[in-house]
């Protein structure tokens, strides 16, 4: 209710949520439907992402809630007017006002009716109902936790960002070693895992990991030594049971050297296979377009070259024995350098060259394939196989776990963009065949910018774009880690419906690809503390500044508590028996 444009506050203040009041609106700013300044009153603070509310009586409309998020606070003397007044103020020598004012950025009017909030009215930090409107978590019907606010409340993102329904993809940036970019997305899994959104489903959604830092990421399904009571109280409050994840497998490649084929792992004894692929399976999936996956492959000119020879190992190559070998024009090949050099000694042969290549193919082309096909050797000859039994099962597969982890930091970075690229075909594929999306199928890829990055083509990217553009209809979820969006594809950026920065280091944060942060919001992204991390996701106009819990799960060797042991169904086990009396010392 106005009287001459003046603002009757008693109406105002009747009209608001219960909540603290901290200050006015400013008269001395502009204020708009978008944004506004506050003055805080004396001895009242408000702090960067605090959820502030005002509300306004609009004639033909009654009350209407403008609710914001704080995003720049600024105090200054009133009546200093050179820098070294500060001295004569604090001396009591020169008369001024301490003032504290902030610029709030709104998030919501309710109802949608834009009007600017009058200069003097009062302003409120949000009570927990107005909270729920500011950040759009009252029309969130699948919402889980994300971590919590600076409030010490609980924020969310909306589910069906996540599950395709109306969007998809998690894009998270950040400083290598700061940003914690690994702790967070295994964080969002288990939130998705535990917090109820997938009702019936949760037992079939699966998780896919890709592993390349050491062995931190083994010990999922392991209870964290350091977990605190204040730890689990937050679990609490988001409404997450404080455990580790349930159901884990991890895969691992052979010990280089290994006849057996032995995971090549050092920290995890149980719950470990290892994979590999036969030559039998590389020649019949055609599987050597993924030896040359880097994008300076495709500008070398012998990409046809490629698709040729996978296609007449294809046809050529036949099974031999039990170990997964093959036998190709007469040559036995039991080991991929044994593939190798057969290749070369038919490509250098004039008088099988056309046979491989074609008439049509320059002698420089085939030399500059087969050059980049031996550096391949030493990389991919403990994954390529065929000199071990071929009815082991070698073969990495989501059905086993809920959580299902390729652990590649034991590979060289050739084999690593070889395994992702084989497994990724594989499981779109497979999410393609089933004419389905549910059960969703989340993949977790760190180091997005080295597997699709902005410059060249190669057949990983080719399959991540993919995923980034039809992986909703079909089910298959990308969260894609990355030091620097700048140098990702820009189609799988723009197809992530979530978007969320940690620590990012200044002249990346400069970059266009961060337009999505407000100005004062990316200038604190470059001083941000490991936990914290600004998501972006399309509901919410700003970004909001989460801190995720500590994990419950070991995120090390170090912090594996020993699995608990289940109890056996048979009460005799574990008595000795015939065979295995006590012995008498």
């Amino acid at each position: 209710m106005t009287v001459n444009g003046a603002v009757d506050h008693e109406a105002s203040e009747g009209m608001a949520a219960a909540g603290e009041a901290v200050g006015r609106v400013l008269g001395t700013q502009a204020a708009s439907p978008l944004s506004f300044w506050i003055g805080l009153e004396p001895g009242k603070v408000v702090q960067l992402d605090d959820v502030v509310v005002t509300r306004r009586e609009v004639p033909g409309h009654g009350p209407v809630l403008v609710a914001g998020v704080v995003t720049t606070v600024e105090a200054r003397h009133e009546g200093a007017t050179y820098d070294s007044d500060v001295f004569l103020i604090a001396d009591g020598a020169l008369p001024a006002a301490v003032v504290e004012v902030a610029e709030v950025r709104v998030t919501r009017v309710e109802p949608e009716v834009f009007v600017p909030p009058l200069p003097g009215s009062k302003v409120y930090l949000a009570g927990t109902g107005d909270r729920e409107q500011a950040l759009y978590f009252d029309v969130m019907e699948r919402r889980i936790p994300l971590g919590m606010g600076r409030d010490g409340l609980p924020l969310y993102v909306n589910f069906d960002f996540l599950d395709g329904t109306r969007g998809a993809h998690v894009s998270i940036s950040g400083v290598s070693g700061v940003a914690t970019k690994t702790s967070f997305a295994t964080f969002l899994l288990y939130s998705i895992f535990n917090s109820g959104v997938l009702e019936g489903e949760a037992a079939n959604t699966k998780a896919l990991i890709f592993s390349v830092k050491g062995e931190d990421l083994l010990f999922l399904d392991h209870d964290n030594v350091r977990l605190d009571e204040r730890a689990r109280s937050v679990y609490a409050r988001l409404g997450l049971p404080a455990q580790p994840f349930g159901s884990v497998h991890v895969f691992a490649p052979p010990r280089p050297g290994d006849a057996n084929g032995v995971p090549h792992v050092s920290a995890r004894t149980q719950g470990v296979s290892a994979f590999y692929w036969t030559l039998v399976e590389f020649c019949e999936e055609e599987l050597l377009r993924f030896v040359f996956a880097d994008a300076d492959d495709e500008r070398a000119g012998y990409s046809l070259l490629v698709g040729q020879v996978a296609a007449r190992l294809k046809a050529w190559a036949e099974p031999v024995g039990e170990g997964g070998a093959v036998m190709v024009r007469g040559t036995s090949c039991r080991t991929f350098a044994d593939l190798v050099e057969m290749l070369s000694e038919q490509l250098q042969d004039e008088a099988f060259r056309m046979d491989w290549a074609g008439a049509q193919t320059p002698l420089g082309t085939v030399n500059a394939f087969l050059r980049r096909l031996r550096s391949a050797v030493r990389p991919l000859s403990p994954i390529v196989r065929g000199d071990l039994p071929f009815y082991r099962n070698h073969v990495i597969r989501t059905a086993d776990a809920q959580v299902s982890i390729v652990d590649l930091h034991n590979l060289p970075e050739r084999a690593q963009r070889f395994v992702v690229g084989v497994v990724l075909r594989g499981e779109f594929h497979r999410k393609e065949s089933s004419g389905t999306a549910r059960p969703l199928l989340f993949v977790v890829l760190d180091e997005l910018n080295k597997y699709a990055p902005r410059e060249g083509d190669s057949p990983i990217k080719e399959i991540l774009l993919d995923v980034a553009e039809r992986g909703r209809s079909l089910g298959v979820i990308l969260i894609g880690a990355q030091q620097t969006a700048s140098e990702v594809e820009r189609r799988i950026v723009s197809n992530s419906a979530v978007r969320v920065a940690g620590r990012l280091d200044p002249a990346e944060a400069a970059r266009s690809e961060y337009g999505w942060l407000p100005p004062a919001v990316r200038d604190r992204a470059t001083i941000a503390k490991p936990g914290t991390m600004f998501v972006a996701q399309p509901e919410i106009p700003v970004p909001l500044a989460v801190a995720f819990p500590f994990p419950a799960w070991a995120t090390r060797p170090s912090e594996a508590a020993a699995p608990v042991t289940k109890a056996s169904a048979d009460p005799f086990q574990g008595l000795p028996g015939v065979e295995d009396d006590i012995p008498p010392f």
